[in-house]
């Protein structure tokens, strides 16, 4: 079938089509701003810019044992590459490096900070029954005295009544504003708590690190009414106060059963919310837990931060809401967006960071634009000044090779990297190679007295036995490389494979083409130029 011309003809454009055809889905396809990409092959982090990030656990927070910490690297990968895939973008690479270490490399990230915060991320979600501030109020001067006596501060004379409060804007503060730690003397902490309602304190925004550091004390933990403990809300945008909450330590119930998560606008308040929604058996520890305190509040908990505490109304089942206030929708899709992927098993750390910049990218992609052109250059001049007719045949072919080598990264969806681009560059010269194998045979044949067709179908048998093993040892070392490499080698050993299956298919097949159809049309020639 093979040796009928037309039908070599057809399956060739057949290939080069569809090879074009996955080109321009790569051009067309959009980008994660929705716009059309514009690049035929996927670019990596070395050549259009981007960030790397080498993530581990985080055991200043967190004890592990050795098998505990490798469950958990296992766990944190899987929860880290589906939070990557959801932010859009194209082609990240999320790996394991050793034992302890989560190597995440973003090409093309526009946002590192977004993404940073995305991926570190705890996303631990609880549900838990909201304390009123009145069950803190006899505690308050056992933990004034402790911070004095833990902090040094010196005691100043207590007021003989206590001192009035007053409402301003809706929030209540104590009278004459908030004291620093030396005015207020015995009363370090309960100074700078102000109730705001039956369920919470707020601190004024200067006060809020004074207090951090007074929470932190192991004798302040200790104090705390037995089964609760003090959480921060969720810091809105433009708010001069922060909210401070008295939970019970049990939770309600946990995020494990969550299913769903999506970011939405409340069609009441226009307020960006987070609509959740449980599994079966969440949505029956939902009912019970709902049922069971109809009237109270129920602290919705992410990494020890309150979103939101609304009062139960009725019996919730399976779907619920988190007010996140004062937050953009973005950041409602983000939150979204780390809860449906799931928690981490345990704090992630960043302990190394590096940001290329998209003139760094632009710079190589120079360079190897500049490389390809020099030693495409030379082959094509050394190509056709030596085998003359016969060499621009090979060059035609090597077009037709450089179109299947990017036609199969863009197939593949391969990312390619500088290193790639050497690959490339060196798979040019190993099609040539194959060119020449064939070319002395036929001019061996040519030189026997053979007629132009008989050197041709000679010589591309003979040649075909030496251009196979060469290529395939070469394939072999290549896939070594891809599965015992990382990164960039990685890249190399993918965009050499792929050039060395294209080209064996140009020079055993598309040269040979042209060569019949050059001989066909010169049936009585007994020449050839090579």
């Amino acid at each position: 079938m093979f040796q009928n011309l037309k039908v070599r003809v057809a399956l060739i454009l057949a290939v080069i089509l569809v090879g074009v055809g996955f080109l321009y889905r790569n051009y067309q396809r959009p980008g994660p701003d929705g716009k059309p990409m514009r690049q035929i092959v996927t670019l990596g982090l070395d050549l259009q810019g981007g960030s790397h990030l080498a993530l581990e656990i985080d055991e200043s927070k967190v004890a592990l044992a050795p098998e505990q910490r490798k469950d958990a690297i296992d766990r944190a990968l899987k929860v880290v590459r589906t939070r990557v895939d959801e932010l859009g973008v194209a082609e990240p690479v999320v790996q394991q490096a050793g034992n302890d270490r989560i190597i995440v490399e973003l090409a093309g990230i526009h946002d590192e900070q977004r993404a940073k915060a995305v991926i570190q991320k705890t996303a631990f979600l609880t549900f838990q029954k909201v304390r009123p501030v009145t069950d803190l109020q006899p505690v308050l001067p056992r933990l004034d005295r402790a911070i004095a006596q833990a902090t040094g501060a010196k005691a100043a004379p207590a007021p003989a009544a206590p001192a009035a409060q007053s409402p301003v804007g809706g929030i209540f503060q104590p009278a004459g504003g908030a004291q620093t730690d030396t005015a207020s003397g015995a009363k370090p902490l309960s100074s700078k708590l102000a109730p705001a309602s039956e369920s919470e304190f707020v601190v004024a925004k200067k006060d809020i690190a004074a207090v951090e550091r007074y929470l932190k004390l192991p004798v302040v933990q200790s104090l705390l009414p037995r089964g609760t403990e003090l959480r921060w809300g969720f810091e809105e945008k433009g708010e001069e106060f922060r909210r401070l909450y008295l939970l019970e330590s049990r939770e309600m119930l946990t995020g494990e059963h969550l299913e769903q998560a999506q970011a939405q606008s409340d069609p009441q308040t226009m307020r960006p919310v987070v609509v959740f929604e449980m599994n079966r058996r969440g949505a029956r520890l939902l009912q019970k837990a709902t049922s069971a305190n109809i009237g109270k509040q129920m602290a919705i908990v992410l990494d020890e931060k309150v979103y939101s505490a609304p009062t139960i109304q009725s019996e919730i089942s399976d779907r619920g809401q988190i007010d996140l206030g004062g937050a953009s929708l973005e950041e409602a899709s983000d939150l979204a967006l780390v809860l449906r992927a799931g928690a981490l098993p345990a704090p992630l750390r960043v302990v190394e960071e590096r940001t290329v910049g998209p003139s760094l990218g632009a710079d190589s992609i120079e360079k190897g634009r500049l490389a390809g052109i020099i030693g495409v250059s030379m082959v094509v001049l050394m190509m056709i000044g030596y085998y003359r007719l016969s060499g621009l045949f090979a060059v035609l072919g090597l077009s037709v090779y450089v179109l299947l080598v990017l036609a199969g990264l863009a197939a593949l969806d391969a990312t390619l990297t500088f290193p790639g681009i050497a690959g490339l560059v060196l798979s040019i010269g190993m099609a040539v190679d194959a060119n020449v194998l064939i070319f002395e045979r036929i001019r061996e044949e040519l030189s026997a007295g053979r007629s132009a067709r008989t050197a041709v179908t000679e010589g591309f048998q003979h040649a075909l036995s030496a251009i196979v093993d060469s290529n395939l040892t070469t394939l072999i070392t290549a896939m070594i490389l891809y599965y015992a490499g990382t990164g960039p080698v990685k890249g190399f050993a993918v965009t050499l494979s792929i050039g060395l299956i294209a080209s064996m298919f140009t020079a055993i097949f598309v040269t040979r083409t042209l060569f019949m159809l050059y001989v066909e049309r010169r049936a009585a020639a007994q020449s050839l130029s090579i």
